[in-house]
């Protein structure tokens, strides 16, 4: 790639974090867009900014995503080939509490980056989806080509909506864009609301954790650094109109346009995560067992032949080695 300028919306979040010190290593320019929010701690995001400052190849504005005049600057001022968009209002369980937060940032932000990204002529435009967004489908492994039409929470519906965006601008301005679905992202640097985290804390200080349908529940966890990895795979794959990669590629007849599915392609038992927890912390867990919670999904495991076909490789982090790097830091940056 020539122009190695790449946008990265979300840059202080956890995710954003990661791939943009990968660019960072690998000598692109990248300039960070992130709004900085108290959803949770924001020492923690800027902490995640300040190391990535150190960078003199890294700019950064704080900003939201909704301010399109701002956004628009942003484009115009720093010139990028490639746009990753990774901000959004994160979190199935609080989009039960606060459901307008996720229409300003999901919508209106993510049509705001669509928008200026067809302005400005981007190489390649990628964007954040989840798995939440197969919702009600029983069919496992989840494919990128199954029906997706079951949304069960308004985060996953905006996250399945932005998805349909995408596809329109891809069509009627031939913009490439590959859209990915994360699987269940854990490791060091991780958010405070999401389970490894708040199972590590409360295990350390002696408080009980909860666990949704009695533990029942199974996920493809995906380790970060597996996540990001695969996202700068995915930069130098710009999907071209007609030419599928494999039989069940999810390429627009269309578009230049793909989805992906990114997570482990192992789905683990909640009860056998927290058991490794807790063998990595040397200590038993005080488990408060809870019925399943509104929105919620039993089992998500992800089909990642594509992602394989297309960039020859997979992640493959075992649970073990992933839980223990993330305690290690977690630790470490805590002090305990």
């Amino acid at each position: 790639m020539k122009n190695r300028r790449v946008l990265v919306t979300g840059s202080a979040g956890f995710i954003g974090f990661h791939l943009s010190k990968l660019l960072l290593s690998e000598g692109f320019k990248v300039h960070g867009f992130d709004g900085i929010t108290d959803y949770y701690d924001t020492n923690l995001k800027n902490h995640r900014n300040e190391i990535l400052c150190e960078s003199p190849d890294f700019s950064f504005t704080k900003g939201m995503l909704e301010d399109h005049a701002l956004l628009r600057n942003e484009f115009k001022t720093f010139k990028p080939s490639v746009v990753v968009h990774l901000a959004a209002q994160a979190g199935v369980r609080y989009s039960l509490k606060n459901p307008k937060a996720y229409i300003d940032s999901n919508i209106v932000g993510t049509f705001n980056v669509i928008e200026e990204a067809k302005n400005h002529n981007i190489n390649h435009l990628l964007i954040a989806s989840t798995s939440s967004v197969y919702g009600a489908n029983e069919n496992m492994p989840f494919k990128e080509i199954d029906k997706a039409d079951t949304q069960m929470t308004i985060y996953a519906a905006t996250k399945k909506a932005n998805e349909s965006m995408a596809h329109s601008y891809s069509h009627l301005h031939k913009l490439p864009t590959t859209l990915f679905r994360f699987f269940t992202v854990y490791g060091p640097w991780g958010r405070p609301d999401m389970a490894l985290f708040k199972f590590t804390k409360g295990i350390l200080s002696n408080e009980p954790i909860d666990i949704y349908n009695n533990g029942e529940m199974y996920r493809d966890f995906t380790y970060v650094e597996d996540i990001v990895q695969s996202i700068r795979l995915l930069i130098d794959k710009i999907p071209v109109e007609g030419k599928p990669v494999e039989k069940n590629d999810s390429l627009s007849p269309v578009a230049p346009y793909r989805l992906l599915n990114i997570g482990n392609s192992k789905k683990i038992r909640l009860l056998d995560f927290i058991e490794a927890i807790e063998n990595e912390l040397g200590k038993k867990a005080v488990r408060n067992l809870m019925p399943m919670q509104m929105g919620d999904v039993s089992e998500t495991f992800a089909d990642t032949s594509l992602l394989k076909a297309l960039v020859d490789y997979s992640p493959n982090t075992e649970i073990e080695k992933g839980v223990a790097l993330f305690i290690k830091w977690y630790k470490d940056y805590y002090n305990v």
